[in-house]
């Protein structure tokens, strides 16, 4: 599952954001908002899908709730940000480095990925969670709920002290 670690250049992200909780996720209705726009923009810098969160801090997941609300992004890498028409929302998506993770299979059981992420990877290795958005890159092999759909998890680190 972990792929690498990656010092992330600043990105300029366009799309539509939701406040939810775990418990009560809205992520279908964002995407489904979110992809028939999406053509609407131009100068885009590549046809990668951002799926975004930004939680409230770091201590997010060192005492989980599931009712917990955060911020949820359906985005897409756009050149230019004062180009993106009134009805999209725009993130900086700011420098930093971040570990990466391919979770391979359906979205539905991303949370396998994840549990791995934070209970496994994360306790034994030589970083502390970041204070910045943690996203998943769909990509060219991205495919949803297929079994053979890959996706990377990008989840903000920073050196142990």
């Amino acid at each position: 599952m972990f792929s690498r670690t990656e010092i992330l250049s600043e990105k300029k992200l366009a799309g539509y954001s939701m406040h939810m909780s775990f418990a009560e996720n809205k992520t279908t209705e964002l995407w489904k908002r979110f992809m028939p726009k999406v053509k609407q923009l131009n100068r885009l810098t590549n046809t990668n899908l951002y799926s975004l969160e930004v939680y409230t801090d770091t201590a997010f997941f060192s005492n989980f709730d599931p009712n917990r609300i955060f911020k949820k992004w359906a985005a897409i890498e756009a050149n230019n940000i004062e180009d993106i028409p009134n009805d999209f929302q725009t993130l900086i998506l700011p420098t930093g480095m971040y570990a990466i993770f391919i979770h391979k299979g359906p979205a539905a059981e991303g949370y396998k990925t994840y549990d791995y992420i934070f209970k496994t990877w994360l306790p034994q290795s030589n970083y502390l969670l970041d204070d910045r958005p943690h996203f998943a890159l769909m990509g060219e092999k991205y495919k949803n709920n297929a079994p053979d759909s890959e996706e990377e998890i990008w989840i903000p680190i920073q050196e142990r002290t």
